[in-house]
């Protein structure tokens, strides 16, 4: 592929099985740095997948709507099913709604067995590649 996971999807082990405007697949070992004190994923590490997922695949649909324009978050909304303490999961992300200026897109997360583990939707803006973000 070439798009690139980097920052917190490479620190999480996320692994980019395809992408395209259509969809995006995400997988990932789960490992103790994924866990919260209980042993359980963290529900951050869940939502943190399926945000990049669906940026993945937004900013695919940004860039094939008008060259140089790329998806930034706005919104996440994250909702943890059942609890994994190992596995492989994967996350599964494609859009509600792509328009011009912005789009939703929703992501599952299954463990092996097929299981829904977390769900999400994602609101995105669609902005210039060269927008200039304040540093805090």
């Amino acid at each position: 592929m070439n798009i690139p996971v980097g920052g917190l999807a490479k620190t999480l082990g996320l692994e980019l099985v395809s992408a395209s405007a259509e969809e995006v697949i995400m997988e990932w070992d789960v490992k103790p740095e994924h866990h919260q004190p209980m042993g359980i994923v963290h529900g951050g590490v869940h939502c943190a997948v399926i945000e990049s997922a669906c940026s993945v695949g937004a900013g695919i649909a940004a860039s094939q709507r008008e060259e140089g324009m790329v998806a930034v978050g706005l919104e996440n909304h994250t909702s943890f099913i059942r609890g994994v303490r190992s596995g492989r999961l994967r996350a599964v992300a494609t859009p509600v709604t792509r328009g011009r200026r912005s789009q939703v897109w929703e992501a599952t997360v299954k463990n092996e067995e097929g299981k829904l583990v977390a769900r999400g939707t994602v609101r995105l803006l669609n902005v210039p590649l060269s927008t200039s973000f304040p540093q805090s």
